[in-house]
């Protein structure tokens, strides 16, 4: 069983009569995919206050030990299976609420499957599960866990099927029954913490478990950075069109037979084949029957192409052939003319090709040269030879054709302007025979059995196939002929029979012509692509009977061709019914024509190549069957639907479909009024334009567009479940149409359109929204009325309401279409005043948390710049002039108002001052001495919308994601380079000269804490150019200060290192001497009284940056508005197979069996660490496991829970990456943070799977990593400013941070008054939690299920409790004020009894209770202080470090806690100079009883197991 959960209303939504509407049946298997993309389930708010005893409900856990999973990708795009799929469609249709939570973009779906283990002997899996609940309540951390639909009433969580005990929820094991250590056993006198037993036994948390879990940070948006596809990895656009369409205009049917009298170079058989055209030539007299097989031939021709004008010659004369050749050339103009020769009565051709036609009298064979009819006819032309040694003609015309190339460039090389003649290259030849070759004369046959495949192939293949079947039978040739029914009507025998030829024989030069070939001869002219057609029954026939046809250009045998077989059983099931037809129409009894069932099976065929071989691209054979088959009503819905689910495939299968010709057939069904085919011809439109935009002439022609618009219509039906989904194709086929193309708009600009696109805005389905923002774009776009029309409407209004929209994409879009909104000619005051009120709108998202959205707002701020760009030079002008008068006021820089902040990037040089020399160091006495420079005026752009614009554009400038730092520094940079080359230049140049005079001074007067880099030894990171190129942004890293960046524009920073001098002196070895000998202020940060080491600098490693980022040339100007790429990125989604899963999902993939492999590891390490749990309380904690040295001062340490990887960042901002287990240094990177701030958090996510990296800085800002352990494959996947008012300091707690994988969230705290709540699905911030404290957050926990009850530790030693269920003023529950100091760490366990503990730095450790006003135990576990405290996540163990350089191990389970289980000292230096340093590292690993700890002023990180065992 797998358990996906669907929407609460999705169930209803399918159609079980549509395959476009149904679900996926899914397979279980580790990443069995669903749906994808950024649209993510439903998850409504869940803010009602539950009863205590699920107010902190916690299933991380899973307790079966070996379980597989179903990889569900979040988010509802459209599927022909009827869900949503948003960036490949992953989840079954579910599709954000407007107005709630929303779940994250994978999800893995376990079912049972039990491996190992000891099963528990009951057989009611109710019963089951709560046994194991109760024996392991709790879940490792953030494993497995998952952002589930949640109702408004109950939390969920995921269900545990396949129990064992004594695996936890988390998929730990936990002792269950009797155990030899009494004290492992404590929980069952006090019970689990916080009253966690009474909601795992209720019957309501039973009924909500469910199986979903989900992984974040993996959406495409994520995947691909934003960024679209490169040209080289699109699939390259065919040329499906036929520009030069030709048609067969005259025909010229030339019969030289001469009945009566045989050629002199022919013996015929006695008997001998004696029908031509099928008339018996010895029935009638000679003319009679040449005028018969004249008229006869010109019929058949007619079945090929009624439109042809057709001329009969029969035994013709020599001057007559030239005269009519000559005609007919004349009167084809530049047309195609076939010329059909009938030599039956003449002699062979000539060794030189030539072709005999007789004198007047008939005495005489005359030759005609190829040379001369190539001449007469010109090109392009049509010849059919029916003669022997047809092959002659053939090589010889060849021959000749490069004859008349060569006079042609002889010709224009004497006379450049000579006429041009067409290229007789273009001449196609079909030919009875090779060379040597004879006509068959068999008398069962007609003489002219080469016209007769031709003209009649359908009379023709059933006398072949009678004369040819080794079975007997009673019919005779004569009568199986004489099939009923008329070639044009497909239901009747003889039209079904040459309907299925057709389909036979343009499948057989599909799948064997070379595709340009094919295009030629099937294609451009439908005489050219009847006769081939018929030409390859030629080839299986006349094989036969020794002949081999031939044609130019050549075609391959194929003969051979298995499709024959199939067209051999529906000759023989027509043939069976022949009798009984006959019998019928003869008055007999009455008998139904039973049809063939080849199409069907056709279908079934490729039905099958759809669920099984179309991985390899191997384009499928039936498909111009199916082509075929769309001309019938019967199986026409079918076919389309196939169709889809083929073009789902991808580009290359669109341009399949393109080259076969499926457009006319489109194209035409748009005319058609069936409903049933409405969903699935908007899916095959979709594709076709995402692949091909030149449809739009297409679609204007007969308002093929307005069955789109019918359709996008809120008070349209669609028979289909999920219409939302079919109308955001819409959508897309209208952004489409109108992109680019001023008709389309001209068009759609009636209100139609847009009122549609507005009503879907509120729609639920994020898909539709995101379409509707992208259509209003496209129909605007500098398309004046349209705008006036949206004002009219106020859909600028109605867009600006998405600010806070669920999911990315929407905001980006709503962004993109407020964009191409902006740029009324017409700018009047009422039109300023609009676009004022959508600036000031979207100034909301400048703190958004999706690097696309903040990305899309650059492109928007940059159009709305260039749209006022006096005003904002003004604005400029006066920022500067404002940051003069601060720092001339006694302000200083804001670089450096709490320590140094280097710059670390050259300046452009674009200023130069003409206030004298600057002195490092300070200035003139008149400089620093007068208040002079203070502006008395009042600013023009003060609480204007334009400098909040430009405040935030600063802002952008130094955002933390490379993409929209970059664009935002265009645009800064580009309005400054217009304020210097404007009239107030020189104005300009003075103020930057005196700024930067100020930010000296100020600077050289500092002390600050850390000496700048050295530039010249940094190695060059990938956005190290892109940071060169701005001279007002590239050295902020964390401010928006323009002091900072002109004083390094101004005199660079290659003397910056001269300039300070260090802060203090440090010892030889890179730590401090000695230990302050004063008291501390136990309420001040633990590093506070600590040097810190500075055997490494910022920035001294690579930089991560996102995919697809390119660093600006900074020698490319700067211009404006800033291009975007968010279209071109949304379209992609259409080119992307939606219906089926990524080949990554297949069973079988390499991906798909990592995945696998993965689990099982997972696994296997859960259940070979359950039985260290019992040694952890018994054994020493001073076993060696290893000792890594770090080459720089580790801070912090944090051990992945299944890749035997360790994290340890340092006191700055470098990340190393280890391998505990080969103690290898795996990689080592910068994270980007400024000087003077440091690495405060980190965190894993996505663990059970590949997992994320995530980082916390001082400066607010989180950074989010993949493949981290990969020196060249490690990339930014997001990063943004989570606590957006955090000042940078380095005596602050940072930024403080816990992740619940459980519900996709972030809880951020810091020094600031409110903790934050980031979403990672909808990446933005939810809601700011008061903290109620002046005191800064030092540490944050919560449990893991529900993500509902949290805890914060602060600097003043207070504890809080907060509900996230309840209203967020009323949130905090419950505050503990034991301790009196700062807390160094409050944590719940993840595993065990969920034990709360806290440790302050004086060295008092206390476990809690929630439900309890005081601590259930506390000790002390050093009297000098303590640095830091680990808890173990599963086994009832704490690691404190002191400030005296020692590491104790406790067992939280004793009575008494006298004495620790093992004291361990980590590494001292050389002669033990620290060691009496503090422990700044510590941490436990999630599941092994192993610990890391390293000292202050040491770049050692040592590793210790409990025993020698527990490094299992």
């Amino acid at each position: 069983m797998v358990a996906v959960s669907l929407h609460p209303n999705q169930t209803d939504r399918f159609n079980s009569n549509d395959p476009l509407s149904q679900p996926h049946q899914l397979q279980p298997g580790p990443a069995q995919h669903v749906q994808r993309r950024q649209d993510h389930t439903q998850r409504p708010n869940n803010h009602t206050a539950l009863p205590p005893q699920l107010s902190t409900l916690n299933a991380n856990g899973e307790a079966a030990s070996a379980q597989k999973f179903v990889m569900v990708n979040g988010g509802g795009q459209y599927s022909v299976n009827g869900g949503v799929d948003g960036g490949r469609g992953r989840s079954a249709g579910s599709v954000y609420s407007q107005n709630g939570p929303t779940t994250p973009t994978t999800a893995l779906s376990r079912h049972n499957s039990m491996n190992s283990g000891t099963v528990v002997p009951s057989s009611e899996p109710t019963e089951l599960l709560r046994q194991t609940l109760q024996s392991a309540p709790n879940s490792r951390p953030s494993s497995r866990s998952s952002s589930r639909r949640r109702n408004t009433s109950t939390p969920r969580s995921p269900r545990a099927s396949g129990m064992m005990t004594p695996v936890t929820t988390n998929g730990s094991f936990e002792p269950v029954g009797d155990s030899p250590k009494s004290d492992l056993m404590s929980h069952e006198t006090y019970g689990m913490r916080h009253g966690f037993e009474a909601e795992y036994n209720s019957e309501d948390y039973l009924a909500v478990l469910e199986q979903v879990f989900y992984m974040y940070y993996t959406d495409k948006r994520h995947e691909s950075g934003g960024e679209p596809k490169e040209d080289t990895q699109k699939f390259p656009l065919q040329e499906w069109r036929m520009r030069d369409r030709l048609k067969t205009v005259s025909a010229a049917l030339v019969l030289c037979l001469n009945i009566g009298v045989d050629p002199p170079d022919i013996v015929k058989t006695t008997p001998c084949a004696k029908t031509e055209c099928w008339v018996d030539t010895t029935q009638h007299p000679a003319p009679k029957a040449l005028e018969m097989i004249g008229k006869n031939l010109q019929q058949q021709y007619e079945t090929l192409s009624i439109r042809t004008r057709y001329k009969q010659y029969l035994d013709p004369f020599v001057e007559d052939t030239k005269k009519f050749c000559c005609s007919l050339r004349r009167n084809a103009k530049d047309e195609r003319i076939l010329f059909h020769y009938n030599g039956h009565g003449v002699p062979k051709p000539t060794s030189s090709g030539e072709i005999w036609v007789f004198n007047k009298n008939f005495t005489q064979y005359i030759p005609i040269s190829l040379y001369d009819l190539q001449s007469w006819l010109g090109a392009p032309s049509l010849f059919v030879y029916d003669c022997s040694d047809a092959g002659n003609i053939v090589t010889n015309f060849n021959r000749f054709i490069e004859k008349h190339e060569q006079e042609a460039l002889e010709q224009r090389a004497r006379d450049p302007l000579a006429l041009v003649t067409p290229s007789y290259s273009d001449c196609i030849q079909l030919a009875a025979c090779s060379s040597k070759e004879t006509l068959p004369m068999n008398p069962e046959l007609p003489a002219d059995l080469f016209t007769c495949c031709l003209t009649t192939p359908i009379e023709i293949a059933i006398k072949f196939f009678i004369l040819q079947s080794p079975l007997p039978t009673q019919l005779t040739p004569e009568v199986a002929m004489k099939v009923p029914g008329r070639l044009q009507e497909r239901r009747t025998p003889l039209g079904e029979l040459n309907w299925i030829f057709t389909a036979i024989t343009d499948t057989i030069a599909w799948n064997t012509l070379p595709r340009p070939l094919f295009k030629k001869l099937f294609r451009q002219d439908l005489m050219v692509a009847a006769l081939f057609r018929n030409f390859l029954l030629s080839q299986r026939i006349m094989r036969v009977h020794h002949c081999h046809p031939i044609s130019s250009p050549p075609l391959p045998e194929t003969h051979h061709h298995p499709l024959w077989q199939s067209w051999d059983l529906a000759v023989e099931m027509v043939l069976a019914q022949l009798p009984a037809l006959t019998a019928a129409s003869e008055g007999g009894l009455p008998y139904e024509y039973q049809h063939s069932t080849f199409f069907t099976e056709q279908l079934t065929a490729f039905e099958v190549y759809l669920s099984q071989g179309a991985v390899d691209r191997k384009p499928p054979d039936q498909l111009p069957i199916v082509l075929q088959v769309l001309l019938s009503q019967v199986h026409r819905l079918r076919a389309l639907i196939l169709l889809s689910k083929f073009l789902d495939l991808g580009p290359w299968a669109v341009n399949l479909a393109l080259s076969i010709g499926i457009f006319p057939y489109v194209l035409k069904l748009l005319q058609s009024a069936a409903q049933e085919l409405k969903p699935v011809m908007v899916f095959i439109w979709a594709r076709i334009l995402a692949v091909d935009s030149s449809c739009q002439q297409d679609l204007l022609k007969d308002n093929g567009y307005s069955y789109f618009i019918q359709i996008l219509s809120p008070a349209s039906g669609i028979p289909v479940g999920n219409a939302s989904e079919h109308r955001a194709m819409c959508a897309f086929i209208l952004a489409m149409f109108c992109r680019g193309f001023k008709q389309g708009q001209v068009v759609c600009a009636p209100p139609g359109v847009l009122n549609a696109c507005l009503a879907h805005l509120g729609d639920e389905n994020p898909l539709l929204r995101q379409w509707a923002c992208l259509c209003i774009s496209q129909l605007w776009f500098d398309y004046t009325e349209a705008k006036w029309q949206g004002i009219r409407e106020s859909a600028h209004l109605r867009l600006c309401d998405l600010v806070t929209d669920n999911v990315p994409e929407v905001r980006a879009a709503m962004l993109y279409a407020l964009t191409t909104f902006l740029g009324v000619p017409e700018m009047s005051a009422d039109i300023m005043k609009i676009e004022q009120s959508v600036a000031s709108a979207a100034l909301a998202m400048t703190a958004d948390g999706s690097s696309m959205v903040r990305k899309e707002l650059v492109v928007f701020f940059s159009h709305f710049v260039h749209r006022n760009e006096g005003k904002f030079l003004v604005t400029a002008y006066e920022q500067m002039i404002q940051e003069r008068e601060f720092m001339y006021s006694g302000g200083t820089s804001q670089m450096n108002t709490d320590g140094a902040s280097w710059s670390g990037a050259n300046g452009s040089g674009h200023f130069k001052s003409n206030s004298g020399s600057v002195v490092l160091g300070g200035g003139t006495a008149e400089t620093f001495g007068r208040d002079s420079k203070k502006d008395s005026a009042p600013r023009i752009s003060e609480n204007t919308i334009f400098s909040t614009v430009w405040q935030a554009l600063l802002t952008l400038s130094v955002d933390p994601y490379p993409q929209v730092a970059q664009s935002a520094k265009v645009v800064v940079d580009y309005i400054h380079q217009a304020v210097v080359d404007s009239d107030i230049g020189p104005a300009a140049q003075e103020v930057i000269s005196d700024i930067i005079r100020a930010s000296l001074k100020s600077f050289s007067l500092q002390l600050p804490s850390e000496s700048p880099p050295d530039i010249s030894k940094r190695p060059e990171s990938p956005n190290s150019a892109t940071k060169r190129e701005s001279y007002l942004t590239s050295s902020l890293r964390r401010s928006a200060s323009i002091a900072a960046s002109l004083k390094n524009l101004y005199l660079g920073s290659s003397d910056s290192s001269k300039t300070v001098a260090p802060s203090t002196s440090r010892g030889k070895h890179g730590f401090a001497n000695g230990i302050v000998t004063k008291d501390p202020d136990w309420n001040r940060p633990p590093d506070v009284n600590e040097y810190t080491n500075t055997s490494t600098n910022y920035h001294s490693a690579k930089e991560p940056v996102s995919r697809k980022f390119q660093p600006r040339d900074p020698n490319e100007p700067c211009a404006i508005p800033v291009p975007s790429k968010f279209m071109d990125w949304s379209i992609e989604y259409f080119r992307e197979p939606q219906m089926k899963p990524n080949e990554a999902d297949e069973p079988g993939s390499l991906d798909y069996n990592q995945r696998l492999w993965r689990r099982t590891r997972n696994d296997k390490i859960i259940i070979d660490t359950q039985k260290q749990k019992e040694r952890a309380v018994t054994s020493r904690w001073d076993h060696p496991r290893g000792l890594l040295n770090n080459l720089c001062q580790p801070t912090r340490l944090m051990f992945h829970q299944f890749e035997p990887h360790l994290v340890a960042v340092d006191d700055k901002d470098c990340v190393s990456i280890w391998d505990w287990d080969q103690e290898k240094l795996l990689n080592r990177f910068s994270n980007g943070n400024p000087v003077g701030t440091r690495i405060t958090e980190i965190k894993f996510l996505n663990e059970d799977d590949v997992a994320l990296l995530m980082t916390g800085s001082g400066d607010g800002v989180v950074r989010i990593y993949r493949n981290y352990e990969n020196e060249s494959d490690i990339e930014l996947v997001s990063s943004w400013r989570a606590l957006t008012d955090l000042l940078p300091s380095r005596r602050s707690s940072g930024l403080i941070a816990d992740w619940q994988q459980g519900r996709g969230t972030m809880l951020v705290g810091g020094d600031v008054k409110v903790i934050r709540v980031w979403d990672a699905p909808r990446e933005m911030c939810m809601s700011d939690i008061p903290a109620r404290s002046g005191s800064c957050i030092t540490s944050l926990t919560s449990e893991q299920v529900a993500g509902n009850i949290f805890v914060a530790g602060f600097g003043d030693g207070a504890l809080r409790v907060y509900d996230r269920r309840l209203n967020p003023r009323d949130s905090m529950v419950k505050v503990w004020k034991d301790h009196k100091s700062w807390i160094v760490k409050v944590h719940m366990q993840r595993g065990g009894m969920r034990e709360l503990v806290s440790g302050g730095v004086t060295g008092e450790v206390k476990l809690w209770d929630i439900r309890m006003d005081s601590p259930v135990k506390n000790f002390l576990a050093h009297t000098k202080g303590m640095r830091s405290l680990s808890v173990h996540e599963h086994a009832p163990v704490i690691a404190t470090g002191s400030t005296y350089h020692d590491v104790k191990i406790w067992n939280i389970t004793s009575p008494n806690f006298r004495e620790p289980l093992t004291t361990v000292k980590p590494h001292s230096s050389f002669l033990g100079q620290n060691r009496s340093s503090p422990v700044v590292g510590l941490g436990f690993h999630p599941h092994r009883m192993m610990v890391a700890c390293s000292g202050a002023g040491d770049n050692h990180i040592n590793l210790f197991n409990c025993d020698s065992r527990s490094g299992i």
